[in-house]
């Protein structure tokens, strides 16, 4: 793969001084440091709201919150909002590069098609982490701020497992933006890859031997229950790979 170290340097640098360094870490560090905010409130503002006319004296009981609600507020955002923010914006990753013609431009120089698509892979896959790991940490430091206690360990698993299916991800839509010529086109089928996940998690040995299982596990080991994630993680990581493979492919294919 020719150009690939030169290439993935280029791609870094680019992340630092575009809009991308502020987009996704932007997004992320809001949800992380809202949430064990919103997690507080939220009973206060349910029992507020139960006084109201409009409820007809019904009294709404909320237990207290504790951190584990500022947690799973995280994992939530992380499996709802964040994801589909990925699929989205990650559906420009090659397609965009070949419909402004910058692909062109870059495959002139000593730079193979392999190294280009895998460059982008990796770069996105570093932006994920980065971005994630941080809000894990504005997590962990406002839930300690509002609760007065924060577990690491529980807090890392859960983003950690959550960060398999992530990486993932990227390779999925690293695949589909190959596929297609459009950011919407590449998004669409990424949706649909996030779909048949989700049904195939209603089925038994899809969640226990599938990456479907990693959809729900972060909320399930902060909830304290029993769920494996080796196999998930494994298939996971297969299917990474297939899809990465499948995209130097397909952009192999494609006329510039």
């Amino acid at each position: 793969m020719h150009g690939f170290r030169a290439f993935l340097g280029k791609e870094l640098r680019e992340i630092t001084h575009t809009w991308r360094i502020w987009g996704l870490p932007g997004f992320v560090l809001f949800l992380a440091l809202t949430g064990p905010v919103l997690a507080l409130l939220t009973p206060e503002l349910l029992k507020s709201m139960s006084g109201t006319a409009g409820m007809g004296g019904v009294v709404i009981q909320v237990p207290d919150p504790i951190w584990r609600d500022a947690y799973l507020q995280w994992t939530k955002n992380l499996t709802q909002l964040i994801t589909w923010v990925l699929i989205v914006m990650l559906g420009a990753m090659i397609s965009g590069e070949r419909k402004s013609g910058t692909a062109i431009l870059v495959l002139t120089k000593p730079i193979s098609r392999p190294a280009f698509v895998l460059a982008k892979f990796v770069s996105n896959a570093v932006l994920v982490v980065v971005s994630i790991v941080l809000g894990a940490l504005g997590t962990w430091l406002v839930t300690l701020a509002a609760f007065g206690e924060a577990p690491v360990r529980i807090l890392a698993e859960s983003t950690g497992v959550w960060l398999g299916f992530a990486i993932m991800m990227v390779a999925v839509m690293s695949l589909t933006s190959a596929l297609v010529d459009s950011q919407l086109g590449a998004a669409f089928l990424g949706i649909g890859v996030l779909i048949a996940l989700t049904l195939a998690s209603l089925w038994g040995p899809a969640l226990e031997y599938s990456p479907a299982g990693l959809l729900n596990a972060p909320n399930t080991l902060l909830l304290g229950q029993q769920t494996s994630t080796l196999w998930p993680l494994v298939t996971g990581a297969l299917a990474a790979v297939v899809c990465v493979l499948g995209a130097v492919w397909a952009f192999g294919r494609k006329e510039l």
